[in-house]
């Protein structure tokens, strides 16, 4: 188990530099590379992803000047620099005023995972009675106040990170699994005509 980081709020600049960055296909496929393996250097994810070194050195760098990934210090021979991922918890509070740059970066990289959250919903669906166990699925409903959303995602994301696990370090037989909640009213209009 991995120890839950203090939460990163993101805003201003920094939100759109975040945004920005996971756009870039590049990007999230180191990501998902760390991710899995743990560690590795520019050489490594260039060869996994069929990019060049100075590709995936500058990749690399602008993930750690994010903090997403960091440097490991003690490993490397001074020419290579080997990197890992780094646990994170970030949120960008809800009604946060943007710059119209920032909510068009929002907007793309809200898309693309739209996209893939759609790709997954389906996998899910599709495989579901042949998948052995691995995929789950579970709709619910709940009456809840602003304050009891906030409690409960806040409890969802504790149940997480009780199970995430260190990159390159997981258990054995397990598989990269994909977990979404969404919290949204049932309803279209802001407030309920039920008491």
């Amino acid at each position: 188990m991995v120890e839950r980081p203090p939460k990163r709020v993101l805003t201003g600049a920094d939100l759109k530099a975040f945004s920005k960055a996971l756009a870039n296909p590049v990007r999230r496929d180191i990501l998902s590379y760390l991710g899995k393996h743990g560690e590795a250097n520019s050489t490594s994810v260039a060869k996994a992803l069929g990019e060049s070194t100075g590709t995936t050195s500058y990749h690399l760098r602008k993930l750690a000047n994010l903090e997403l990934i960091e440097e490991i210090e003690d490993r490397g021979d001074g020419r290579e620099r080997w990197w890992k991922s780094r646990p994170k918890d970030i949120y960008t509070p809800p009604g946060l005023e943007l710059t119209p740059d920032e909510r068009e970066a929002m907007l793309k990289l809200g898309a693309f995972k739209l996209s893939h959250d759609l790709g997954l919903v389906t996998r899910a669906y599709v495989g579901y009675d042949s998948s052995g166990g691995w995929n789950q699925i579970y709709r619910g409903g709940l009456h809840l106040t602003k304050e009891q959303i906030t409690s409960f995602v806040e409890e969802y994301q504790n149940l997480v990170w009780k199970y995430v696990t260190e990159p390159g370090k997981h258990p054995e037989g397990s598989r990269a699994m994909a977990v979404r909640l969404i919290v949204v009213p049932e309803e279209d209009h802001e407030e309920s005509t039920e008491d």
